[in-house]
């Protein structure tokens, strides 16, 4: 449990040493990541061309440097239909801006703290406890709304402009701290952040009074109502959520207080809500589903399993706990119980298609791979570009050696972006049994290069080449694939996409 002492209260005092010492080592290098790209955005005066922000451009570069460092140390949550949903609910919610200088993307963490942040260049990031203790759409929605308005108002890129005025020593520290790296930067980390850096970046009191007007303009239009703005941000205040050495506290972007608190309730008096969006309604309907997907999914298995019982208690005829179920016993492995749930589900919802791909997951992982293979053409007949569906359509044809019609299946999805990286692979396992070997390690190299192996990529693409003869089409895409490995950083893993 986290020392009392340690904790930042609202006041506006930054992150003590103790605070800081509390981060995870990998949450500490994501902070040094954000250092050293500030101190190389910003102690560079040809860099920066806008006195009040740095430029478009390069916030979407430190946004992409952000995003690797996030993805390979946030646990994120995988589900199909979850980040269906809250990209579906992002975007809709994204409609009134005028102007979006980033393709805004919104990502879940799985994790049990009441938290969401902006990062750099339009990523978002809501934790799945934050999902957990809203129970209803609009207070989600006002939390996303929010976080939007801090990136269409370019708060965060605005505080990394003034923060080339912190002084020489703290951007020497962070420097060292990025040279060191390791166990040995987090003194420098912790000295330097508290010294100066958190106070450039801590979002400002009209920052937050800012995003919140923003929000209310994006939540009016989309149909939802503000009101969720005051319950979110009450149960937030509630769950003591600041300072819990989660992440950086200018990433924390919901200080909240009574100022703040009294400046909502006055915003949304008199408001009169809007007759529901077909859009709003759809996403309405499916916010139960989502929060099922997202309490099976983050919660420890035992809570879980009695969440869903409470509510099959109070609710016997409700299908959404025993979908919830069938996730939780898909996840230990317990299969013969994953598709006896999942089926109840089904008898409920015949036609939600994320009970009938995570049904004919089970079936395939239980080796009944003709069951399967009815259920995931049944969802297909009810959405045939779904692809979460069409992936586990091509395992099962791959499980039965159906090679032929597992490779149209990976060579259409090898078309729809963003690709998931397994296609490659498989559809290098189904050219090899084809025995058109060329293509075969030619996918493999797609493969390897993407988790960012270079050395089993290169193997790959050099036989390729070699295999491919004299077809000119797959020489020349080889070439420009074996002269980009140049380009490419090694890792030793890349997260799943």
């Amino acid at each position: 449990m986290q020392d009392a002492g340690c904790r930042m209260q609202d006041t506006g005092a930054h992150s003590s040493p103790c605070a800081m010492r509390l981060l995870p080592r990998a949450l500490r290098r994501l902070i040094t990541l954000i250092c050293a790209l500030t101190f190389l955005l910003c102690a560079s005066p040809p860099l920066i061309r806008d006195v009040s922000a740095i430029s478009i451009e390069d916030e979407r570069k430190m946004g992409e440097e952000f995003l690797a460092q996030a993805l390979a140390h946030f646990q994120l949550v995988q589900d199909p239909f979850a980040n269906q949903f809250i990209n579906d609910l992002g975007h809709y919610l994204l409609a009134p801006l005028e102007t979006k200088n980033f393709p805004f993307q919104f990502y879940i963490i799985k994790d049990n703290t009441l938290n969401a942040f902006a990062a750099p260049g339009g990523h978002i990031f809501i934790f799945s406890g934050l999902i957990e203790a809203m129970d209803d759409i609009d207070e989600l929605a006002a939390v996303i709304c929010h976080e939007i308005g801090h990136i269409s108002a370019r708060h965060l890129s605005k505080r990394i402009e003034q923060s080339k005025n912190i002084g020489i020593a703290t951007l020497a520290g962070i420097l060292a701290a990025m040279l060191i790296g390791g166990e040995a930067a987090a003194p420098i980390i912790s000295g330097t952040l508290a010294a100066g850096m958190q106070a450039q970046l801590h979002f400002s009191r009209e920052d937050e009074r800012q995003a919140d007007q923003l929000s209310y303009k994006y939540m009016e239009p989309a149909s939802f109502d503000p009101a969720g703005m005051v319950r979110a941000l009450n149960k937030i205040q509630k769950g003591s959520w600041l300072g819990t050495g989660k992440i950086p506290a200018y990433l924390l972007t919901h200080p909240t207080g009574p100022e703040r608190m009294s400046n909502l309730e006055a915003s949304i008096t008199g408001y009169t809500a809007r007759p529901l969006s077909k859009e709003a309604a759809l996403l309405k309907s499916r916010f139960s589903a989502f929060k099922t997907v997202i309490g099976a999914s983050t919660l420890d298995s035992r809570d879980a399993q009695r969440l869903f019982d409470r509510e099959l208690e109070a609710s016997p005829d409700n299908p959404l706990p025993h979908f919830g179920l069938g996730i939780v016993y898909m996840e230990e492995g317990r299969y013969d119980e994953a598709i006896r749930e999942l089926e109840k589900a089904l008898q409920g919802k015949p036609d939600f298609i994320p009970i009938l791909r995570t049904l004919g997951e089970a079936y395939q992982m239980n080796g009944q791979d003709q069951k399967a293979l009815k259920v995931l053409n049944r969802a297909l007949e009810l959405h045939h570009r779904d692809v979460a569906t069409l992936y586990l359509l091509g395992i099962t044809y791959e499980n039965l050696g159906k090679t032929d019609k597992a490779l149209p299946i990976f060579r259409r999805l090898s078309y729809l972006k963003p690709v998931r990286i397994d296609v490659y692979f498989h559809l290098g396992l189904c050219y090899g049994r084809e025995n058109k070997l060329a293509l075969a390690h030619y996918n493999f190299g797609r493969y390897f290069r993407i988790l960012g192996q270079i050395t089993k990529a290169q193997f790959h693409f050099q036989k390729a080449k070699a295999l491919a003869g004299n077809n000119p089409v797959l020489q020349k895409k080889i070439t420009r694939e074996i002269e980009g490995l140049g380009q490419i950083k090694p890792k030793d893993t890349y997260p799943e996409l």
